[in-house]
């Protein structure tokens, strides 16, 4: 029987996954960002879930949607399409009728996929839709072989069973049986079993949304510890015996010298999971137990993010477009380690990078490879400084150039000289709110009327986890609790309702899924300008950047809050600090 086709938007509302006011909030954000997919739009300002948009898709196209989450599949399909196609294009066949397969993908006008499972079938394809993650899990689920790069262990759906079969067969091979000396190391390291819990550990970390994966050496054993949604998790304990070759074989994969463990180490690794690049940055520094190994996973497709997708609101959006589109001044973006700096900056450059602009950033470490911009590695070996590099920056005809960090004086001074003659100068700093970069720059040095005439703008960030899209429920409390947010109490009674993740599979059962940028967008006027020549107090700095329209980072929380994106305490955990 066909299915009536009904626009996604529509579907949405009609099911009351969506109200009037975020349709047209993120229509405002799509036409903005110049996208086509409203329904990624709508996910990524937390307005409905991923499964909610694959149904409303699907609907959208006349098909069937399929939660295969909750179907099961039937084997004589899985047995007709070989692994390796159903990878390839992340589709699986969930039932065979007859020569007819019913085949689940996320992206059904994948003509190549639907030809290739006809092809090696020999059915008649139907497509349907399902959630592109099901997919992965249910391909899982459904074929056991290896991908044929000694990991057979990480394509099960419940990664974790795999790797404790990993452990146990490294723990029962002769050579490492007891515990292994530093000269026999590396030996071990090159053999299967370890080769596969290395492996096994860095897909689970992945499947489960890391971004850090922390292999720590203690007196019994080895804690291995993953950083998802900004918070770290212990994930298991592996056995003393395999301490010395799993930490070799992450060594050996990030070409470090694995005979020096006595001073830290730095490396990379390039891994592909599921027809996905990652880039692990990996760490070493020495400890009383053995080396401690951290390994930063960078998604090579995640960094080319639109503006629109980073958490702005509507008015900061609207600024931060105006100020990176300037032919000359400094931009800044401001905040801890880990507050997503890099990340703005990496999109500020892919919404700016042109046929017409000449683009050279100077980065330690280049985290991502951005096509058509010329990108150099700090290298302090060589001579290779930020300084060093700046100057001869200048006589390579750029547009814009990106400094990394300004961590020094002589840096600062050769990034303003660049703003001053004709340059779009974008560069970061460690400071904990948007008017503290003023203080910190005069404390480095640079003269208050160099600030004032080079700086237009300066965004201080955090990153705090979202709630859940899939379990999010609400609750109420009293205005008067958001009353440190900046929230305008009225009564201090009344009941406010606003969201928290209860816990699903999804989000593993913690409440959260990804993480939101909180920003304190603040533009140099006049006013602004002549208190730091003036060399005003900080509070005075602060308070005319208010009066410019400057948005705190609490007050921004406050409207996350608001719109059920994230939550009071989670707010709490990343703005405030002691003597905010």
């Amino acid at each position: 029987m066909a299915i009536s086709r009904k626009p996604l938007a529509d579907y949405l509302m009609e099911k009351g996954y969506l109200e009037r006011s975020q349709l047209e909030e993120a229509q405002k954000v799509q036409r903005q960002s110049k996208t086509t997919d409203l329904g990624r739009v709508l996910v990524d300002l937390g307005f409905v879930g991923e499964r909610e948009v694959v149904e409303g898709q699907a609907q959208e196209q006349g098909l069937r949607f399929v939660d295969l989450d909750r179907e099961a599949i039937d084997s004589s399909a899985v047995n007709v399409v070989p692994e390796r196609v159903a990878r390839n294009h992340t589709v699986i066949p969930v039932r065979k009728d007859g020569a007819t397969i019913f085949l689940a993908m996320s992206d059904p006008n994948n003509i190549q996929a639907q030809d290739d499972v006809q092809l090696c079938s020999g059915c008649r394809v139907v497509r349907v839709m399902a959630v592109r993650g099901a997919i992965e899990d249910a391909i899982s689920k459904n074929y056991g072989g290896s991908q044929g790069n000694g990991a057979s262990a990480m394509v099960a759906a419940n990664m974790r069973g795999d790797i404790s079969k990993a452990i146990a067969e490294a723990g029962a091979s002769r050579e490492i049986a007891v515990e292994v000396d530093d000269e026999h190391a590396a030996q071990v390291a090159e053999q299967a079993p370890i080769i596969r819990l290395a492996n096994a550990l860095v897909h689970q970390a992945i499947v489960d949304r890391a971004s850090d994966v922390h292999v720590e050496p203690q007196q019994r054993g080895v804690r291995i510890r993953y950083r998802i949604d900004g918070v770290l998790h212990e994930a298991m304990t592996v056995p003393k015996n395999l301490q010395a070759p799993l930490i070799s074989r992450y060594k050996i994969m990030a070409e470090m010298n694995i005979a020096e463990r006595r001073l830290p180490q730095d490396g990379r690794i390039g891994i592909r999971h599921s027809g996905k690049e990652y880039d692990l940055r990996v760490s070493s520094i020495p400890t009383p137990f053995g080396e401690k190994v951290v390994m930063r996973i960078l998604d090579k497709t995640s960094i080319l993010i639109g503006l629109a997708k980073l958490g702005f609101t509507e008015s900061n959006q609207a600024e931060v477009d105006e100020l990176v589109t300037q032919p000359n001044g400094m931009f800044l973006s401001t905040g801890p380690t880990g507050a997503g700096k890099t990340t703005t900056q990496y999109a500020f450059l892919n919404k700016l990078n042109s046929i017409e602009k000449n683009i050279i950033t100077i980065e330690d470490p280049i985290e991502y490879q951005l096509p058509g911009i010329a990108q150099v590695q700090v290298n302090r070996k060589a001579g290779l400084g930020f300084a060093n590099a700046l100057r001869h920056f200048l006589r390579q005809d750029p547009d814009i150039i990106m400094v990394g960090e300004m961590r020094d004086l002589e840096t600062a001074e050769i990034a303003i000289e660049a703003s001053l003659t004709g340059h779009l100068v974008l560069s970061t700093l460690h400071t904990n709110d948007a008017p503290s970069a003023i203080v910190r720059m005069i404390d480095m040095g640079v003269e208050p009327y160099l600030i004032s005439a080079t700086i237009i703008g300066i965004l201080a960030q955090r990153l705090g986890r979202r709630v859940c899209h899939e379990c999010k429920e609400p609750y109420e409390v009293r205005a008067a609790d958001l009353r440190r947010f900046g929230f305008k109490v009225e009564d201090p009674e009344e009941k406010i309702t606003i969201y928290r993740g209860k816990g699903c599979e999804m989000c593993k059962f913690t409440g959260w899924y990804g993480r939101i940028g909180l920003f304190e967008m603040m533009r140099m006027n006049a006013e602004i300008a002549e208190l730091v020549v003036r060399r005003a107090p900080l509070a005075d700095v602060k308070e005319a950047a208010k009066a410019n329209g400057m948005r705190e980072l609490r007050e921004d929380g406050l409207l996350k809050i608001l719109n059920g994106i994230t939550t009071p305490e989670e707010v709490m955990r990343v703005v405030f600090t002691a003597g905010f």
